[in-house]
């Protein structure tokens, strides 16, 4: 990195996560939420936090175009940097970008397999070589257990940490907070972490439902209505 790159706040730290625990070689976590609650703004978030501590990040989307994905990245890039007091936020994108590739597959197309051998091309051709890996719009179908199988095991073998995104069922927010949502729950024990987003656009609260320990640790954390940015839920 150079003088023009920043360095964005760990957007977790709230809830208890360390920076070592989200970049953790080896490690499988998730966030879950049901369609269009947060899970892609989420995950651009916690991008930008690794590129800005010196990560590549392989952004890999299951079913959103490469445009589609990259404005997200602009959009999130512009409002941390407002919310950081950037000066010359231009240049500093400019550090960012070459740090970042974005990976599309259709969803029924999308195998770990599959993810291997496009990675091992942009290895072996010393286009990109990632130090994390996102994963975004994984469905709770009948091969989900599989495919987090096969990503368990290729975060393990690269030594590298994986995040990914799943979409999940509704249950009463009555219940438990800290319970696992389906359809991860009866396989929880393979994620160092799982985070769990919930409400509506107006009240969107961010939760861990596993991992997150640190003194910091706060009940949730929110998404800012107006940004979809991270920030401090409200003390109530």
């Amino acid at each position: 990195m150079n003088e023009h790159t920043p360095v964005f706040a760990n957007p977790l730290v709230g809830l208890g996560y360390e920076d070592a625990t989200l970049l953790s070689p080896g490690a499988l976590s998730a966030v879950c939420a049901r369609p269009g609650v947060g899970k892609t703004a989420f995950l651009v978030q916690m991008a930008l936090w690794a590129i800005s501590h010196d990560k590549n990040v392989l952004h890999v989307s299951l079913g959103d175009p490469i445009k589609k994905v990259d404005l997200w990245y602009h959009d999130f890039f512009a409002n941390l940097s407002r919310r950081s007091a950037i000066q010359d936020a231009s240049a500093a994108w400019m550090t960012f970008f070459p740090r970042r590739f974005i990976m599309t597959f259709k969803v029924e197309g999308f195998s770990v397999p599959k993810l291997k051998e496009r990675m091992a091309d942009l290895v072996e051709q010393k286009i990109f070589i990632p130090h994390v890996i996102l994963i975004d719009g994984l469905e709770s179908d009948i091969y989900l257990s599989k495919i987090i199988e096969d990503l368990k095991n290729l975060a393990r073998k690269f030594s590298i940490p994986v995040w990914i995104s799943v979409q999940t069922q509704q249950y009463p927010q009555t219940e438990d907070a800290s319970r696992v949502p389906a359809p991860l729950h009866e396989i929880a024990g393979v994620f160092e972490s799982i985070v769990s987003i919930e409400g509506s656009i107006e009240q969107i609260h961010v939760r861990s439902v596993k991992g997150g320990s640190g003194k910091a640790s706060r009940p949730s954390l929110r998404l800012d209505p107006s940004t979809l940015l991270l920030a401090l839920d409200d003390p109530h």
